[in-house]
């Protein structure tokens, strides 16, 4: 059995990072867009989990005043399904709660139905759209918000 651990992103992760970068997103993050959200922007925090040393998932986020918005989240394709992507977002949604944060926003494509569920399962509501937000494929954005004063609805330890 494995154990899985969470820690902040450190430049010697990038290398599997960008891998699971790449897996997971049309237009994937660039090393300098992850260098630059862990040495230079001051509102970003990023995370990774490790099964056995192996960066396994990673989230990213902006504290703005009392607003956390998630900025990028992605798990491994052979980890998926596992719990590890929950596990992310919650512990981002405990700690934001405990320091005060008011809510937590994001950007999603209407098309990624996991990540949709995943979201809805937190509580988020979509509140509103950002056309051709993604230009790869000039896809629209879904706005999506939770209030971190409500119950939280995707913790494990809340079901």
């Amino acid at each position: 059995m494995s154990s899985l651990t969470l820690d902040r992103m450190r430049v010697e992760d990038l290398d599997q990072v960008l891998a699971i970068e790449r897996a997971s997103f049309t237009m994937p993050w660039s090393r300098g867009a992850f260098l630059y959200e862990m040495q230079q922007n001051r509102v970003a925090r990023c995370w990774v989990t490790r099964d056995a040393g192996r960066v396994v998932g990673y989230l990213c986020v902006w504290e703005i005043a009392d607003e956390l918005h998630v900025t990028n989240i992605a798990v491994r394709p052979d980890a998926r399904r596992r719990g590890i992507g929950r596990d992310l977002l919650g512990t981002a949604i405990a700690d934001a709660r405990a320091r005060g944060f008011r809510v937590v926003a994001l950007e999603v494509r209407p098309s990624n139905e996991e990540a949709r569920a995943l979201y809805d399962s937190f509580g988020f509501h979509v509140v509103g759209r950002r056309r051709g937000y993604y230009y790869d494929t000039g896809e629209d954005a879904l706005v999506m918000e939770a209030r971190l004063d409500a119950v939280p609805r995707g913790n494990r330890e809340a079901s």
